[in-house]
Order: structure tokens, then sequence, then C-alpha cells
């Protein structure tokens, strides 16, 4: 029988030590439903589970969309706040929801520490948001979106003309929504709705649909709604 993880060989590049971490196979990978804001739940196995692969020699954690760089700086900080103290242990078997989100907490410290992309330490934060939305954790889950947003904000400011601009701006127009910054979601879902350089079909259909979502959230607490939003009626 086919088991729905597999083995591969990771190299550090904070330690240079090879050791192995876990996959789930696409054949294992059954969606059950995706959130407005994409996160997916799934059936069986979430393969979010095993995106961090973490060293178990040195402690560092980190997904493959971290740099191979260090700065000596960099590894010296790494030393001071993780390797020095790190006990050697393994993270290459099945992962319970609890060491996943140490796992993504490490990988988070990492990035600090490795200065990452912004978009990079966006993706872990919304994540550990999404493992406390599983645990049904408002308060935690909140938190997190909260410090996303903040990353994502940072992304649009700093990379966004690189980046899938409007995917990203209406990311940012979800998360305000989801922690009850309407008129700043409202802000976002508009301008993506209104600009004609955007191309994006799918994120134009999605910010129309959370465009209403919101105005329904806005009226289900009696709040003002913006101009713009009364001439809908």
């Amino acid at each position: 029988m086919v088991e729905p993880l597999y083995e591969i060989s990771v190299k550090c590049t904070y330690c240079d030590n090879s050791f192995k971490s876990m996959k789930v196979r696409p054949s294992f990978k059954k969606a059950s439903k995706t959130d407005a804001d994409f996160c997916v739940h799934y059936k069986d196995i979430n393969p979010d589970y095993y995106v961090v692969r973490i060293c178990p020699y040195c402690g560092y954690a980190h997904t493959e969309n971290f740099s191979d760089k260090w700065k000596p700086a960099q590894r010296e900080t790494f030393y001071e706040r993780v390797a020095k103290n790190w006990s050697v242990r393994s993270y290459s078997g099945e992962r319970t929801w609890e060491e996943t989100i140490q796992s993504y907490k490490l990988a988070l410290l990492s990035a600090q520490i490795k200065e990452e992309k912004s978009r990079v330490i966006a993706g872990l934060l919304h994540h550990l948001a999404w493992l406390y939305r599983a645990k049904g954790d408002w308060e935690q889950e909140k938190r997190f979106l909260a410090f996303a947003l903040d990353a994502y904000v940072h992304v649009y400011e700093n990379e966004g003309m690189e980046l899938n601009n409007a995917r990203l701006m209406y990311l940012m127009g979800e998360l305000n929504r989801r922690l009850g910054h309407f008129n700043e979601a409202v802000k976002w879902f508009s301008r993506i709705i209104n600009d004609r350089k955007i191309m994006d079909a799918a994120m134009i259909r999605a910010s129309r649909e959370q465009w209403v979502v919101t105005r329904e959230d806005m009226l289900a607490i009696r709040m003002e709604l913006p101009e713009e939003m009364k001439q809908a009626t």
C-alpha cells in the first residue's frame, strides 16, 4: 500500500549536514474546501504540515522559498538565538498539529534572523493563522492574520511592482474584512474592480464577491456604508 508521506533529502545551508524531511504525495492532497483568503481545508492529510524543513542538528527551519545565502552577522545571531541551545531531535516522521505550529514558529524565527523577503515572512504568518483556524482558536488566528496583513502591506509597498498585484491587493482586502476593518477592505476590493490595468479575471471576480460580503457584514452590524456602497442599494 502506498503511504501518503515520502522522504526527501535536504542539505542544511547553516551547518551543511544532510537530513530527511517528509512530503505528502500529490495523490493524497484532497481538498474539501477553500476559504476566501486561499486557506485550503484538506480531507485527510494536510500537506501544509510538511512545508517546513527542520535541521535536526542545528534547528534551522526553512521552506523552499528561503534563500540559501547567509551573512556572517546572521550566522552569529542564529547561533546565539537557536543553534547554541538546540538539542538534536528529528522532525522526519508524521507531524501533529502542535509540532506543525512549532515548525512554522521556528521557520518564522529563522526567516527574521536571515532577513528573508517580506512575502516569505507574510506567507509563514498567514499559514500560522490558518493552522489556528483549523483548531477553532479565533484569538490566535486573529493575532496572526493581523501580523500577516502588516507583512503583506510591507510587500505591497516595497516589492509590489514585481508581483501579481491583484492577488496581493485582494488578500489585503480579505484580511482587513476578516479582522473587521470593513472600510479598509472596501478600498482594496474597489481598487481591483475599478483599475483598468488589472486584467486578472479571477481576482476581479473574487473582489466583486467579497465586496458584496463586506457590504453584508457592515449592514449586519448597522455600520455606516461608504457612498459607493449606498449607491449599490
